[in-house]
């Protein structure tokens, strides 16, 4: 009976962690981030979207071994916006996390996140990417520092994480 009670209390004291990230007013305000991140690409926002990265961001590719100013990439990537925006074509985007880290100021996210693209009259192609977020909040507003897209996963690892 002993044992029991123990191995019951060690699993509540160990899920406390889990129940607190849910009421945590940080992790709110990071699903908010991320949230505003998925609508600028569905509605293909560029604006809204350049608003989320810090001037000095940094974009990682792992598939790719390099790394360079995300504003490079944003240029790179403004004319999908457009299209999106246009409705030449639909986009989206979602976020999955493993692991949340951080304080009031900084964050440290890591998942996966699903890109979807779709040209008219075509079949929609679909990304799984493994990815880090490095973000850090200035004047009450969260910030991209850097983006790491580690490597292109599956949809089997994508259902392994929370939603």
């Amino acid at each position: 009976m002993m044992n029991r009670l123990l191995s019951l209390l060690t699993i509540l004291l160990l899920a406390l962690p889990l129940f607190a990230e849910k009421e945590d007013p940080r992790f709110t305000e990071l699903d908010a981030f991320w949230a505003k991140v998925s609508l600028a690409v569905k509605e293909g926002d560029f604006e809204s979207y350049s608003e989320t990265c810090h001037p000095e961001a940094v974009l990682v590719s792992g598939t790719k071994e390099t790394s360079y100013p995300l504003a490079q990439a944003l240029v790179r990537w403004k004319e999908e916006f457009d299209n999106t925006r246009a409705g030449k074509v639909k986009s989206s985007v979602e976020f999955r996390f493993g692991h949340r880290y951080g304080d009031e100021s900084t964050a440290h996210e890591s998942g996966m996140f699903l890109y979807t693209s779709q040209n008219p009259g075509e079949e929609a192609k679909r990304e799984f990417i493994h990815f880090e977020g490095l973000l850090i909040k200035r004047e009450g507003q969260w910030l991209m520092l850097m983006e790491y897209q580690k490597s292109r996963g599956t949809e089997a690892e994508w259902n392994a994480l929370e939603h």
